[in-house]
This record gives C-alpha cells, structure tokens and sequence, in this order.
C-alpha cells in the first residue's frame, strides 16, 4: 500500500498504476478494465484479515468464551477499527490543508502521537491504572484536537470524514467474523451465505425493486453500507483459507510453539510428517504459480481475454501435477490452497466478459474471485519459501509489518512523511527523483524506511490492538 501510494505519478508505465487511474492525467474511468499488480493490494489485504479471523476467534474459543461474548468482542473490534478510520482521516496532512505550512506536518506527527497511544497494546508490567490513564489521557486529547481543528472547507469534525479502506475494513471484520462464526463447523453453509449475497448484489441493480431500494439506504451511512459487504467475497474465501491453516497448526508438530493444544498423538506423527516431495517439485511449483500470477496481470490488462484464460487453465493443469500424492500435513495444505484458488479463478474468469470486465472500482465479480484466486497462490509460495524451505529470515521484515499492519498502515503519512518535509528532505528528493525509474525508487526507499520503523515496534512487541 505504501508503496503503490509514494511511486512518483505521471511518469511511469500504466501497469504500475491502478488500471482505472491511468498517466499521465491519473483520472478515474470507471469504464476502463484491467488489472495491475496496485489492484491487488487492497484485496490481498482483505484476504489476509479473512485468513487471520479464524485464528483470532479460536483462541477466544479455546479460552471458553460463549457466544455473547465473541460476539461483543466481535463488536468490540469493529469499534475500534471505525474509530480509527474517523480519526486517521481527520489527522492526514492532506486532509488537514492543501497548504504546505509546517503546522499541518506538525498536527499529523502529534496525530501519530496520540493514534499510538490510543490504540497501543500497553505491556502488562505496568499497573492497570497507569495503562488505562495512559490510554483515557490520549483519547481525550485526539477528542480536544479533533474539536478546535478547522478543515479547507470551513468545517469541523464530522463522522462523515473518515478513511473509505479502514471503513470498508471494519464492515468486512464485523461480518465476515459472524458468518465464521455461525459457520465455522459448515462450510457449505458459508458458501450458501456468499451465494445469498450474491444474489442480493444481482438484485440490487434493479434500482426500483426492494432489494436495489434496501442495498442503497443505510440508517448509518457514515459507517455501514450494504455495498461494503461486497468484499465479504474476498473475505470469507480468506476465512477457508483460515481454516485450513487453523486445521494444519494443530496436526503439524512443528507447529506446537504457535499452538500450545498440539497433542502427544500429533508428535507421533513427526516421522510420517518429515517425509516430503524432491526440492525440485517445490521450485517447479513456486515458478508456475508466480508465472500464472503474472500471465495474470499482463493479460488482462492488455485485454487478452480468451488468451489469458487458456494460458492459465494450461498452467493449472500443469501445476495440478505437481500437487499429486502429497506426503505431510503442509503438502495437503497447500494442495487444498491450491484447489480453492483454481475454483475461484475460473469462477472469475468465467465472469470476465459481465460488467464490462474486470475493475476495481467499482468492483466486479471477476475483480473479486480473480484475485482471491492470486491471493491463494501467493499464499502457496509463500507457504513454501517459510514453512517447506525454512527460508523465513529473508523475509522476516514483511512477517514483523503484516504482525503490525495499523501501525504501518499510519506510518508514512504521519510519522515518516512529516519528518521528512519538515527537515526539507522530501522536496530535495521530489526534485531530484523526476526520471521514471528514479520515481519508482524513491516509493521503494520511503517502504523499506517505514517497515523498518515498523520491524522495530513489533521486535519490542509494541502492537496497535485495532
């Protein structure tokens, strides 16, 4: 996200933009179809809280919560998750003054300030009084703030104002978290949940039935909108996805650091578990996903329809074959990945010509199903690199910012970016980063600046509890 947002504009390829947003105008058709790798971003980042809702509630179940009290805690997240897309809104310098004054930069780096303490899981070696002083004293200032703070337009706060992704965000936790948990014991259930949406969308284009009245009120615009729970078709995918990885923690024996419930039975299966395909067939399969992912994206951008749709059933089909007779838990992980994502990318690309083809926004059911489908590849290869080949060193850095995505969700627009405009650093580098390639550097350098600032918070165990 960081990244797709700080690439210099104007001056590079399309596809290293939002399909819908091409240079050099950068202005949004809503009639243009394609797909980059920017349009990934945000439903990989819905896929990965569905893969993560499991997990989260199942502890909360291991720990003898009964139903009201997911469901509150449930609530409860929600809540927080809106409070934090009202309030970051009101705190972005852009969003504060179009002007470029150091008072801005300096009201979104207390904005930080204050976002941190608001939301900072605190250690429990400090007293409970002092933890909840520190926490009420933070959100009464951001309350103070928010008051006296006056917006270009002459207006004040307004719950209006908020961030759309962390909006969108927080329907899809509190929704998707309830259909798991109705449905975490029948799947098939849960499908049938998706395909009541589904028709409710369908419906919903009859602008004077019921359904199309009813998809477009809400008595709570400003936080809940039937359209929002459109993306409960990237999430709820991400939720079998979580399940599958809930299943395999508690049947592999090298996973009994993560999840204290592993049994003795487990470990005697250690032996059967260590058994696992050649190296070779792992390489084989990381390339021909990351090959398809890419036919992917080259494909349907350029509006290769038919073409990318047989390209990539013939990649299925060869990879398919390296998926057979898997040997240990994690084979057969990866193996049911590898199953959902074929179904759901030919169920997207089945519905590539509906809607005028594949967009983002607004977004269609190809958008959806698509890159749920990259999403379960991408989950696969990595599956392989961290867990088969132990390569998780490497890549620690992505593992610490997707432990504390909040905090790195914030950190450049309001910690890093001020910093760097008030010491006159970023106009040097606007200045000097004009060339197309160089302007794509510079979004690369400001990322690895703040998951680095990030990979230090969760090293010190400093997590955001939104």
């Amino acid at each position: 996200m960081i990244l797709s947002g700080t690439i210099a504009y104007r001056i590079l390829p399309a596809w290293m933009y939002h399909a819908q947003v091409p240079p050099p105008t950068h202005t949004h058709n809503p009639n243009l179809p394609g797909l980059t790798w920017v349009d990934l971003v945000f439903p990989l980042f819905l896929f990965s809280m569905g893969a993560a809702i499991p997990l989260a509630l199942s502890r909360r179940i291991a720990k003898k919560d009964n139903q009201i009290q997911l469901i509150l805690y449930i609530l409860k997240r929600g809540f927080f998750l809106g409070t934090f897309a009202i309030v970051l809104e009101h705190l972005r310098p852009t969003v504060i003054s179009q002007a470029n004054t150091p008072q801005k930069w300096i009201i979104a780096l207390w904005g930080f300030l204050l976002l941190f303490f608001m939301f900072v899981r605190l250690p429990d070696s400090l007293p409970k009084w002092q933890r909840t002083t520190i926490t009420m004293t933070a959100w009464v200032s951001a309350i103070i703030l928010l008051s006296q703070l006056r917006y270009p337009d002459g207006s004040g706060f307004s719950l209006d104002r908020s961030d759309i992704i962390l909006i969108v965000l927080t329907n899809t936790a509190v929704f998707g978290s309830l259909v798991w948990l109705f449905t975490k014991s029948n799947l098939w259930l849960r499908l049938g949940f998706l395909a009541l949406l589904f028709a409710v969308r369908l419906s919903a284009t009859v602008g004077n039935s019921w359904i199309g009245q009813l998809w477009s009120t809400s008595p709570i615009p400003w936080i809940f909108q039937f359209a929002y729970l459109s993306y409960l078709f990237v999430v709820i995918p991400g939720t079998i996805a979580g399940d599958l990885i809930l299943n395999w923690l508690h049947t592999n024996p090298d996973a009994d650091a993560i999840v204290p419930s592993v049994t003795t039975e487990d470990k005697a299966l250690s032996e059967k578990l260590n058994r696992q395909w050649p190296k070779n067939r792992f390489y084989c399969i990381i390339l021909l996903l990351l090959f398809n992912c890419l036919a992917l994206l080259v494909g349907l951008q350029t509006r290769w329809v038919w073409q990318t749709t047989l390209l990539s059933g013939v990649i299925c089909w060869l990879c398919w074959f390296f998926f057979s007779k898997p040997s240990n838990e994690t084979e057969y992980l990866i193996k049911n990945f590898y199953k959902w994502g074929v179904y759901w990318l030919f169920l997207g690309l089945f519905f590539e010509p509906f809607q005028g083809g594949l967009k983002k926004d607004p977004a269609t059911f190809s958008y959806y199903f698509v890159t749920v489908a990259m999403a379960f590849f991408i989950l696969i290869i990595f599956t392989v690199i961290i867990d088969i080949f132990k390569y998780q060193k490497p890549l620690q850095i992505l593992i610490y910012n997707g432990q504390n995505p909040m905090i790195a969700y914030v950190g450049f627009a309001n910690l890093v970016w001020p910093i760097l405009v008030l010491s006159k650093i970023d106009p040097w580098v606007i200045e000097n980063t004009k060339a197309p390639w160089l302007g794509f550097l510079k979004g690369v350098i400001y990322t690895l600046i703040v998951a680095c600032i990030v990979s230090i918070f969760t090293k010190q165990k400093i997590f955001w509890r939104t």
